[in-house]
């Protein structure tokens, strides 16, 4: 990660519980966070493989990004039969991109009422 003094787990962390309606909780063993359901999961090799996220993403993501970098992304265990998305966070991992990734996720997941009120915060991205 390009900040190596931020916890990857911290920074995660923010970037979910800034979006509207969204808490965290313990899930499998891993911190999660939830918006109606979960959108994001954080793996810290508790289920093996590398620290990374685990997040919904929308159909056809998973095997485009799999494709096209396999050495950052990957079908994660259990959840990638859903097409949930594995970002690997010990690589290097642009903030903006994660950020971009985290609020994906959430958009797959959330009432519209929730993203609606993220578009308005955020100037309607």
């Amino acid at each position: 990660m390009p900040d190596d003094d931020v916890d990857p787990l911290e920074r995660v962390r923010a970037l979910c519980l800034a979006l509207p309606g969204t808490t965290e909780r313990l899930s499998h063993g891993e911190p999660t966070w939830f918006v109606r359901r979960s959108f994001v999961m954080y793996s810290d090799h508790h289920h093996g493989g590398p620290r990374a996220i685990w997040c919904a993403a929308a159909p056809g993501v998973l095997e485009e990004q799999v494709d096209r970098e396999p050495q950052r992304f990957f079908r994660p265990p259990y959840v990638g039969v859903r097409g949930w998305l594995g970002v690997r966070l010990d690589v290097d991992v642009d903030g903006d991109e994660l950020a971009g990734i985290v609020e994906d996720a959430y958009r797959q997941v959330a009432p519209a009422r929730l993203v609606a009120r993220l578009d308005g915060a955020s100037g309607a991205s």
